[in-house]
């Protein structure tokens, strides 16, 4: 295996949805949820995906993990393509490689199991353990996500909302993933809770040398988690570079908006910076505007924004921009 590549690659990808079509079945309005999107993301490394609600974060993971077919583009996980591989006979075992933990505790575990089936269910479809072993592991999940093992008999509505999602942690665990995608793990939990969360997600990803595609909108949260972030708007990437890079010097129009709307804890400093509004609203990604997708709202548009898509420019894996004013043409 060559240590220097990626773990994951995503290259050009798109996910578009047809909401409307016509009555020989010809696309009418379609909506462009993920558009163009390249990334990578190294073993044992964590990228964080940031942007506002509706922008297609969430797409880009069930994309990534299969969940949603592209409508272009690949990803690749060690060089494979996962698509291709997920439609082959043996994909089960490739399957187990990428996992997802979901948003909402609530709905993504079933009611009807209790906690050690569920837990051990991952255990039993792929294999990892044999019968007389499958107690002891599932034991061995509960207790590495911080849960009493004795608990493994009930059922999830047993639970309060972040024991359940370290229920669905310790499941996700239990196939024994490469590479897991954390689609808004914390946004359902009450505040108190979420830094638990995200301290056994950094433990784990220590012990255990995990690789995390982090979506959230918490942006806070992310730069606490993330080595790099990629900032996305209205389905297209901004902005990726490292978090201290991000928070320190950001380049995008877009990232420097989001960064001002985080509250400071000193009410001083609070009072005294400058607030980026952003006028107008987020335009429909059923037609998006030409050119830079952010300049409706960009107090800097040039004529050439509307124009003229820009590309994510940069030392590739540092600091990427997609901006004109930051790259003139």
């Amino acid at each position: 295996m060559n240590t220097n590549q990626p773990l994951l690659e995503v290259q050009n990808l798109s996910r578009h949805f047809v909401i409307r079509r016509s009555w020989n079945g010809r696309p009418l309005k379609t909506v462009r949820a993920v558009d163009n999107v390249s990334f990578s993301i190294q073993r044992g490394e964590t990228l964080g995906l940031v942007g506002e609600t509706g922008c297609g974060k969430s797409t880009v993971g069930r994309t990534i993990v299969g969940l949603y077919e592209p409508t272009a583009g690949i990803v690749m996980l060690d060089g494979v393509n996962i698509h291709s591989a997920l439609h082959t006979s043996g994909n089960k075992d490739f399957r187990r490689r990428l996992q997802m933990i979901f948003q909402d505790p609530y709905s993504s575990l079933d009611p009807r199991m209790t906690v050690g089936d569920i837990v051990g269910e991952p255990l039993e479809i792929h294999q990892l353990a044999t019968p007389g072993e499958r107690r002891s592991r599932i034991e061995e999940l509960l207790q590495q996500v911080g849960l009493d093992p004795e608990h493994s008999g009930r059922y999830p509505h047993e639970f309060s909302g972040g024991q359940r999602q370290r229920v669905g942690i310790a499941r996700t665990l239990a196939a024994q993933p490469d590479f897991i995608v954390c689609d808004e793990p914390i946004s359902a939990l009450d505040v108190s809770i979420q830094a638990q969360i995200i301290n056994l997600m950094q433990d784990l990803q220590e012990k255990i040398g995990l690789t995390y595609l982090f979506i959230a909108h918490d942006l806070s949260m992310v730069r606490h988690l993330s080595h790099r972030i990629a900032v996305m708007y209205l389905g297209s990437l901004v902005e990726v570079t490292d978090s201290a890079s991000l928070f320190n010097d950001p380049q995008h129009p877009y990232t420097q908006a989001l960064l001002s709307a985080i509250p400071l804890p000193d009410p001083v400093l609070e009072a005294s910076r400058e607030r980026i509004f952003m006028p107008g609203e987020v335009p429909s990604p059923i037609n998006p505007p030409s050119g830079c997708r952010f300049h409706t709202r960009c107090k800097y548009s040039m004529p050439v924004c509307s124009e003229i898509t820009p590309q994510l420019t940069g030392s590739v894996g540092r600091h990427e921009t997609a901006c004109h004013l930051v790259h003139p043409l």
